[in-house]
């Protein structure tokens, strides 16, 4: 599957440089599709991708993994919120 499969609303969990971290799917377009990104801090930013980037799966959790990295321990990566909200 690929990213263009996803719904608009979509969640999923993106690969960033340090980390893993939520994302939910904003605006679908022809040649891009841009990715709302939860930051640890607290804000949002937003991240383009093309539609056919291949997703993976840890069960029902679609994983977007980074350009020539495929961690299979996301879950120990996975970026730490700030839980005071």
């Amino acid at each position: 599957m690929t990213l263009d499969s996803l719904p608009l609303g979509a969640h999923l969990v993106l690969c960033c440089r340090k980390d893993w971290r939520t994302a939910t799917v904003v605006r679908v377009e022809l040649d891009k599709i841009t990715l709302s990104v939860n930051s640890p801090t607290g804000r949002t930013y937003r991240m383009r991708r093309p539609p056919d980037a291949p997703l993976a799966f840890d069960g029902h959790i679609p994983l977007l993994p980074g350009a020539g990295r495929s961690n299979p321990c996301w879950r120990t990566a996975l970026a730490r919120y700030d839980v005071r909200w």
